[in-house]
């Protein structure tokens, strides 16, 4: 049993110098390639087995035929051994360099490709997360390019719709200060129509930017659909007797839910503004209810005649307003922008869809728990 001890403490104290060794020339290599520490941990492990060996053949525990069948049983290991660190570390740092490359690539804003070379399952997996993140930042830009255009849109719209009622406005009170207008009370009407057009635009500015900032503030309430819808549309009937467009809302389900009022009758409230203004005279805008377990959805459906496929994508950025034939005649585009902010605020979503003769707007919201 003595004797035991003795070998295992000979053999442990000639492989522990050859660690120490090894210690330092990982240290010394620690900024090298991964490849040149494979080489040095395989030689630790082969030179510890020889170092151990001749430590207990010094100490006469070993004769010297003894010692040369180990040395070269220790000697053919190495032989196979090294060349098979060299290899591994060379498919290791061939797949870093590639993985290196396609990353570079990557950060000059192009899109991650995968290498090609077969690299060890740590490495796939960081070239994994690495095309994973390429496509987030992909969504992302196109997210930033989005909102980008609809910013300059948004400020070159709001220049236009703020320059013109402010032109009115400069001409009017020019021609009542000179004291050349026949009917000043129609001109102070009029001052009065445009001065409450820009209140508008103003408020609406304030608003999204509300809702941009998160700064939202709800108040829920658990009130009655049917209240609601009802409400919204004695709201509009003003504006549709002046477009002579009939407002219908018989389908509406008296099911409660739990909404900030103030500011879901200002979306049903944005949908028929927009719903009237499209619907040519003798039209017919309907609202209609329907819920189900889990949710309520408040539908708009108009006579517009359709929205093209490239702009419903589009219809509730904000500054949108689609072409001509579909621009309201004040206002920048915001009132769909603010739908969808108040309605994602209350944790629904809104959406558009064409329907026959025109487009259907519908507010999907959680259903009042009961």
């Amino acid at each position: 049993m003595r004797d035991m001890l003795l070998i295992a403490l000979y053999a442990f104290l000639g492989a522990a110098a050859v660690g120490l060794l090894g210690a330092g020339a990982l240290r010394l290599l620690r900024h090298r390639s991964i490849g040149a520490s494979l080489a040095v941990v395989t030689t630790v492990a082969v030179g510890s087995m020889l170092a151990g060996t001749l430590a207990v053949a010094w100490a006469m525990f070993l004769s010297s035929h003894d010692l040369t069948v180990v040395t070269t049983v220790v000697a053919m290991a190495a032989v196979v051994s090294l060349p098979t660190a060299l290899l591994l570390g060379r498919r290791v740092v061939v797949g870093s360099r590639e993985l290196a490359t396609a990353a570079r690539d990557f950060g000059d804003g192009g899109s991650f490709t995968p290498p090609a070379e077969t690299a060890p399952a740590e490495l796939v997996a960081i070239s994994r997360e690495l095309a994973l993140t390429s496509e987030r930042l992909a969504a992302s830009r196109e997210r930033e390019h989005a909102l980008e255009t609809s910013r300059r849109e948004l400020v070159a719209w709001i220049s236009h719709d703020l320059r013109t009622p402010l032109a009115g406005l400069r001409a009017m009170s020019e021609a009542l200060e000179d004291g050349i207008v026949d009917d000043p009370a129609r001109y102070h009407r009029q001052i009065r129509t445009e001065v409450e057009r820009l209140n508008g635009m103003v408020g609406d500015l304030f608003e999204l930017s509300r809702i941009h900032a998160g700064a939202l503030a709800l108040t829920p309430a658990r009130i009655s659909v049917y209240d609601l819808v009802g409400d919204a549309l004695a709201g509009a009937d003003p504006l549709a007797r002046e477009y002579g467009v009939r407002l219908v809302g018989g389908q509406v389900d008296a099911v409660p839910i739990e909404v900030d009022g103030k500011e879901m009758t200002r979306v049903l409230a944005n949908l028929l503004v927009n719903a009237i203004r499209h619907t040519p005279a003798d039209g017919t805008v309907a609202v209609a209810a329907e819920h189900s377990a889990d949710h309520v959805v408040l539908s708009v459906t108009d006579g517009c005649g359709g929205i093209s496929d490239e702009d419903l994508p589009r219809v509730f950025d904000t500054g949108w307003r689609g072409t001509d034939a579909r621009t309201p005649p004040a206002g920048a585009g915001l009132g769909l922008a603010i739908v969808r902010g108040i309605v994602e605020a209350h944790a629904g979503h809104a959406d558009v869809h064409n329907v026959t003769g025109g487009c259907r707007f519908e507010v999907t919201l959680p259903a009042a728990r009961t």
